[in-house]
């Protein structure tokens, strides 16, 4: 007997919506790899690092990548329409940057519970490399689900952003190390 086929269902996600996802999405990958980086740093010179050093290190680093972003787009939007953007795109853009400021709060509730005493500075850093790795990861996942390579090369998919994870990562530890 055979298995009956799934058939193909409309996606909800209209051609808008997608690239506002993938705009999210991209803005959380660059937050999260300069933020990595500079976890990955404060971890190798934790030596007498205080919570608050820690935090205000990261919270910049942060602030400082949604800004270049930001104004990345602002520079690509005079370019490609000869003017700046109308009120709604300007805020659009402005959402979308400073959204990516999400995927630090739990590395910096991390920090904070440092700085209250409930546990090392260096655990709250671990923590973070945790959390932002599993946050690459799923980035990964959202951006590869919707695409219609059957599963094993989604999984290849997977592993190839894995590695070069990595190895942007490692570029980024010669940077700072």
């Amino acid at each position: 007997m055979s298995t009956p086929r799934r058939t193909a269902h409309p996606d909800p996600i209209t051609p808008e919506e997608r690239e506002d996802l993938a705009e999210r999405l991209r803005e959380r990958v660059y937050v999260s790899f300069a933020s990595l980086a500079v976890i990955m740093t404060l971890l190798a010179h934790a030596h007498g690092l205080g919570a608050g050093t820690a935090a205000a290190s990261l919270t910049i680093t942060a602030v400082g990548t949604v800004a270049a972003a930001w104004l990345a787009e602002l520079i690509s939007h005079l370019a490609a329409h000869g003017g700046f953007p109308d009120r709604h795109h300007l805020a659009a853009m402005t959402r979308t940057s400073g959204g990516a400021l999400l995927t630090l709060v739990i590395p910096l509730l991390a920090l904070a519970a440092a700085g209250l005493g409930w546990w090392e500075v260096t655990t709250a850093l671990r923590v973070g490399v945790g959390v932002l790795i599993a946050t690459l990861v799923l980035i990964a996942w959202l951006g590869i689900r919707r695409t219609k390579l059957p599963w094993f090369a989604r999984i290849l998919a997977l592993g190839v952003l894995a590695a070069l994870a990595v190895g942007v990562v490692g570029l980024k530890l010669l940077a700072h190390g």
